[in-house]
């Protein structure tokens, strides 16, 4: 199982990074959860802080480039193996980033990718 830190969370049913937490879920991944407010998604608490959270395998982002600026030494810290962003997340930056950090940048869909037996 891959922990994975959504970043972008909400507890709008109508959002995918709400649809992605509950699908990682439902595969078992445990989740830690970032959101703008705090609220709960399946058995997920939607935090606001940028916690230590150990042993990080995915960060999957949900948030556009220029909101993603404000979290880069966060995500960085985490040592992550590797970052997905979602469609909309694209951020040729923090790619760069990433990868001088050793840490894979994927441009893909999370919820594809759990579908599709890839995540």
């Amino acid at each position: 199982m891959k922990k994975t830190l959504v970043l972008g969370a909400s507890d709008n049913p109508q959002r995918y990074s709400y649809l992605a937490v509950n699908r990682l879920r439902s595969k078992g991944h445990p989740v830690v959860a970032i959101a703008k407010r705090k609220g709960k998604v399946a058995d997920v608490d939607l935090g606001t802080e940028q916690i230590a959270i150990p042993d990080v395998d995915t960060v999957t982002l949900y948030l556009n480039a220029k909101t993603q600026q404000q979290y880069y030494d966060y995500i960085l810290s985490l040592h992550p193996k590797r970052i997905i962003f979602n469609p909309g997340a694209e951020n040729p930056e923090l790619e760069k980033l990433a990868r001088t950090n050793g840490i894979e940048p994927m441009q893909a869909c999370t919820l594809v990718m759990l579908s599709t037996g890839q995540y």
